[in-house]
């Protein structure tokens, strides 16, 4: 299946959605314009290991609803945090689970990636999120496409691979065999713990962190679709994916797949091809459009800043304020 007719196939169609990038704006809205009129509030958050006070009291001063935690504790210990938390107006949304190796050859790698992920499910549960960010699986070590090249199309029945860009796929064949053992392993491990995420109520998050998975965003949809379950959704990136095409693109394919959203920059080289991650607004992603297209989608969730603490919170804060406004770069 390609993307255009994985569009027209899935709940995931939008008319007339594009993946080709877009300018970003260059002016800000004077001071004191009228916010466009966005029908829902995203609630800001960043990343923090340890739940204690010292870490909390100045990301509320500074205005933030909550965190998301790297702590992988036990539910006693969480639900001390989530105490903490809550007594400061915060709330402790989520568990960042991160690197899994359910496509390792190693059984002991891939129990031992089973175990803690049951194990954030449970500290999520106990701290009051709702969610775990988990990496399933990450390959590498084979020649492979650069991002701008790609070109995926796949079988809907299977999400086998049938090509990663157009023309003689010979090269990739090592890559997209990785690719479709990835596929296999992460659907059967992950659907052994969708009795884990119903018996805590957390969501397994998968994100794609440059792991060389699922770069396309139907075949993406197509994952996350394979399970037929609720508790298996999208932590999706905004910067992660900006080498393969804008995020807007994927949000408004992913639509109600994602749970819950990173807030981070990336800028692009001036060919458009590779570059760097960067804060947000000093980026080449058009803030104003990734608004709008959360809106279009109903996302009312969290957006977690990841990788700016060199900021401070209080500029980490305005920052994601100005693009909940839908502001554009000044």
């Amino acid at each position: 299946m390609n993307r255009r007719a994985f569009l027209g196939h899935g709940a995931a169609a939008v008319a007339g959605a594009s993946l080709v990038r877009g300018a970003v704006a260059a002016d800000a809205p004077a001071a004191g314009a009228t916010r466009p009129p966005f029908r829902h509030h995203i609630k800001k958050a960043v990343i923090i290991g340890a739940v204690n006070e010292a870490t909390l009291k100045p990301l509320a001063a500074a205005g933030f609803d909550g965190v998301e935690s790297t702590a992988i504790v036990a539910p006693e210990k969480a639900l001390e945090g989530r105490r903490l938390a809550e007594s400061l107006g915060l709330r402790v949304h989520s568990v960042l689970r991160g690197w899994a190796e359910f496509n390792s050859p190693k059984p002991e790698l891939v129990k031992a990636t089973w175990d803690t992920t049951a194990a954030a499910l449970r500290a999520s549960q106990a701290y009051g999120g709702d969610t775990v960010l988990m990496v399933p699986c990450r390959i590498g070590g084979m020649k492979m496409p650069a991002p701008w090249e790609f070109k995926v199309e796949f079988d809907p029945a299977t999400g086998r691979l049938l090509q990663v860009v157009e023309g003689d796929n010979a090269p990739y064949k090592a890559y997209m065999e990785a690719h479709d053992h990835a596929w296999d392993t992460s659907q059967e491990q992950m659907g052994k713990l969708i009795d884990v995420a119903k018996e805590t109520g957390v969501v397994i998050a998968m994100e794609c962190v440059w792991n060389n998975l699922w770069v396309d965003p139907h075949h993406y949809a197509a994952f996350i679709d394979s399970f037929h379950s609720p508790w298996v959704k999208s932590y999706f990136d905004i910067a992660n994916m900006v080498e393969y095409s804008p995020p807007q693109g994927w949000i408004r394919i992913l639509r109600q797949r994602i749970a819950k959203c990173h807030f981070k920059g990336f800028k692009l080289n001036p060919d458009g091809h590779g570059g760097r991650f960067v804060d947000p607004y000093d980026d080449s992603i058009d803030w104003p459009e990734v608004r709008r297209a959360l809106d279009e989608i109903d996302y009312d969730g969290w957006w977690t800043n990841e990788g700016s603490d060199a900021l401070g919170p209080v500029e980490r804060a305005r920052r994601m304020n100005l693009a909940e406004a839908g502001a554009a770069k000044a």
